[in-house]
């Protein structure tokens, strides 16, 4: 799985796949590239909470000067993936268990909020996409697809919910509370958080009471969501959880002491 790779810096683009059509292409800025690079590296599992980044290594390794990987970071720093210590540098985000849980907290409560009051918003073919998302997550759960199939119909089956809330600052605050936890710092935990059927049965909640019309019940159920996330998650806090996985050597990145 890999969405960008070193040779981008090259002046070449490939984050297609091999004989995809040219048509919709977006042409990213070397930070966003950058910022691409430590994201899939935390997929990997080249990259871990604690890890320090050092931007000199960074711009060796992909051959590019510093500036966008100044920049790069301090997208990541906005995105809450990155922390920065004066005197001593920048390093993933390390979340205690009750950060975790106040991060998912929060986003419920946006999310809950946001959707809620859009609720009047939704159109049939919301509700139908939906649906359809809701459908394609049974059948995972019925055959036993890959696990990271569910990660792009979660983000999508919440990208049709945020498609209807007319408030940037808002949806900003939504995607940033503890996506980034869940998407990246520490994706390996939760793409097995719930089973297959459970994931369905929780985004099928959702909808139903989207279909409802019931506000309270909608919000109720959302914060809910998120709540529940949070508090499986929070046994992956950096003050409670010990892991015994091995250093990656030959990376642009260290475990905690720097390099």
């Amino acid at each position: 799985m890999t969405l960008i790779n070193t040779n981008i810096f090259t002046g070449t683009i490939d984050h297609l796949e091999a004989g995809e059509p040219l048509k919709g292409i977006t042409k990213l800025t070397y930070s966003e590239l950058v910022s691409d690079y430590i994201k899939q590296s935390l997929l990997e599992g080249e990259l871990s909470p604690g890890d320090q980044v050092k931007e000199v290594l960074l711009a060796k390794k992909l051959g590019i000067s510093r500036a966008p990987i100044r920049e790069a970071l301090q997208m990541l720093t906005r995105e809450g993936l990155i922390q920065s210590e004066p005197q001593k540098g920048k390093y993933v985000s390390a979340l205690t268990s009750k950060q975790i849980i106040n991060s998912y907290f929060t986003g419920g409560v946006l999310e809950a909020a946001a959707v809620t009051e859009a609720l009047d918003l939704y159109t049939p073919h919301d509700i139908d996409k939906l649906e359809e998302i809701i459908q394609k997550m049974r059948q995972v759960a019925e055959t036993g697809e890959s696990l990271d199939s569910l990660t792009k119909l979660d983000s999508t089956f919440h990208s049709v919910l945020f498609s209807r809330i007319d408030n940037d600052l808002l949806l900003d605050l939504c995607r940033h509370s503890c996506q980034g936890i869940s998407k990246f710092l520490l994706y390996k935990y939760w793409i097995k958080l719930f089973s297959p059927q459970q994931v369905y049965e929780r985004h099928l909640a959702i909808l139903d009471a989207l279909k409802s019309g019931d506000g309270p019940i909608l919000e109720k159920t959302i914060r809910k969501h998120y709540a529940d996330s949070g508090k499986r998650m929070a046994k992956f806090g950096v003050d409670v959880h010990k892991t015994d996985e091995p250093v990656a050597s030959n990376i642009p990145f260290k475990r905690s002491s720097g390099i």
